[in-house]
């Protein structure tokens, strides 16, 4: 049995200032056994594969996997972007031989310059590469995805948690299906319907309701027996295209009916439930005073969860730490190139500084803040991802310089956006994560899968920003007429 591996990933923000060029992608994009080397160990939907084929005996033939470096500026795809990695993909599986299967790495929120819908368009390449043989496709639960996609391949699996610490079970989910549709052991039959819902990411926290509750719903429905895996993805916002918004999709043993009548069924439940993926969150200011109290009363760490920085440069959080006095906290990186390479190239650890960081990518980014600190980090950060998601993932930044500010306030000058979904990236600029009470991350739920463990409560906020909680504050081209609550039916 020879089975291929390819992918092409991206979760793009439409709203973001710049294009997504080849230049974006080619430096981290894979060919070959590397996307075996790279993926084994690693909790990925990759290493998921191969752990079911290997274990099988199948051969597991490797194409092409390409996926967007680091940095958070970037927009839509450019055409030649897309069709350079797609084209690879299809040519690449198109001469690999005889073939029994195909399983994709594809993330589900891509949007690409004149390709309407460019992870459904890639299945139908790869088909017509390959014939009447299965392909079985893995998304990131933050997929805009429609019949399209179902229509084209034979099996479609979302992952069902956030933070995404089962990529590797859905890859293994994925790789039996497909062992056992080849054997013909399965029939799949697969539905899909979407409820017309659209939601900010940082609402669609997997543990939490509303989502919760919708994902209780799809396990009833798999405990039967009857129904092999059902998936929703919640969907990505800030992706301005035709098919925003929640997906529901159910994989049966050959049982169509039943899988229409399992999407409808959870369709129904999340639609009952739209009132709760826009519930309002507080404003920078009133959530920095709360944080502040919470933990005068001792109740810290927190994380401030600023969702809406797609671009790194946000500065509504540090200028309110700033006004209101904070102390103890840290901010992994303030987004800022310029910045970046002034403290590089005329600066050392130890010098005092005072300079204007952030505020530069959008209108929503607020004004740059001044800040005077001394240097205690330069370089660029290696370090190895140990909390659950991406566990054991080695990791190379660009430039960064910490700087403090006195008060054990730490504020990371980056020349990309940087996070810390672990303590790894804080450690790994000389922070001490144990001395902090207040933690703020431009993200809005992967930080829960670590910080949680480590004794942190998590604080969503609706910040202004390009991702931001209020949905109402961007402008849609593409979305449907009554998509939830974003279209023009309810926007009028």
């Amino acid at each position: 049995m020879r089975i291929a591996i390819a992918g092409f990933s991206d979760e793009t923000c439409t709203f973001c200032p710049e294009p997504t060029t080849i230049e974006r992608y080619e430096p981290w994009a894979l060919r070959g056994e590397a996307i075996l080397d790279q993926n084994r160990g690693i909790p990925t939907y990759i290493n998921g594969y191969m752990k079911v084929l290997e274990a099988e005996g199948a051969e597991i033939v490797p194409v092409t996997y390409a996926a967007r470096g680091p940095g958070g500026f970037t927009s839509w795809l450019t055409n030649d972007c897309y069709e350079k990695y797609a084209n690879e993909i299809a040519d690449g599986l198109r001469n690999a031989g005889k073939l029994d299967g195909v399983l994709l790495s594809l993330h589900g929120a891509m949007a690409a310059t004149g390709v309407p819908k460019p992870e459904a368009e890639l299945v139908r390449r790869c088909r017509a590469a390959v014939g009447n043989i299965p392909i079985m496709v893995t998304l990131d639960l933050h997929a805009n995805e429609d019949h399209e996609l179902t229509d084209a391949s034979d099996g479609v699996f979302v992952l069902k948690t956030y933070p995404h610490i089962d990529s590797e079970e859905i890859g293994e989910i994925a790789a039996r299906c497909m062992l056992m549709t080849v054997r013909g052991h399965f029939w799949p039959a697969q539905a899909l319907r979407k409820p017309g819902i659209v939601s900010a990411s940082i609402y669609q926290a997997s543990g939490y309701p509303p989502m919760k509750t919708v994902f209780d719903r799809c396990r009833e429905w798999e405990k039967n027996g009857k129904v092999y895996c059902v998936s929703v993805a919640p969907g990505y916002a800030y992706a301005d295209v035709e098919d925003i918004g929640m997906s529901v999709i159910a994989v049966t043993n050959g049982d169509q009916a039943l899988a229409e009548k399992v999407v409808n069924d959870v369709s129904d439940l999340a639609w009952s439930l739209r009132e709760a993926f826009t519930r309002p969150l507080p404003k920078p200011k009133e959530a920095v005073a709360e944080v502040m109290r919470l933990v005068a009363q001792g109740k810290g760490p927190i994380v401030i969860a600023d969702g809406a920085d797609r671009t790194g440069d946000s500065t509504h959080v540090l200028a309110e730490l700033l006004a209101q006095g904070a102390k103890n906290w840290a901010i992994p990186g303030i987004a800022d190139p310029q910045a970046a390479k002034l403290l590089q190239e005329h600066h050392k650890v130890g010098d005092k500084v005072t300079l204007s960081v952030g505020g530069w990518a959008s209108e929503f980014s607020g004004p740059p803040v001044l800040i005077t600190g001394t240097i205690e980090y330069m370089g660029e950060p290696q370090y190895e991802m140990i909390g659950p998601m991406m566990k054991g993932a080695k990791i190379r930044e660009g430039f960064v310089a910490r700087l403090n500010l006195g008060d054990s306030r730490h504020v990371g000058v980056s020349a990309h956006m940087r996070g810390a979904l672990d303590s790894a990236a804080l450690t790994a600029i000389g922070v001490d994560v144990n001395t902090l009470d207040i933690i703020p991350l431009k993200d809005r739920v992967h930080h829960r899968a670590y910080w949680e463990t480590f004794g942190a409560t998590s604080f969503p906020i609706d910040a202004p920003g390009i991702g931001p909680a209020n949905l109402s504050i961007l402008h849609y081209d593409n979305a449907p007429a009554d998509a939830y609550p974003i279209g023009s039916k309810w926007s009028r």
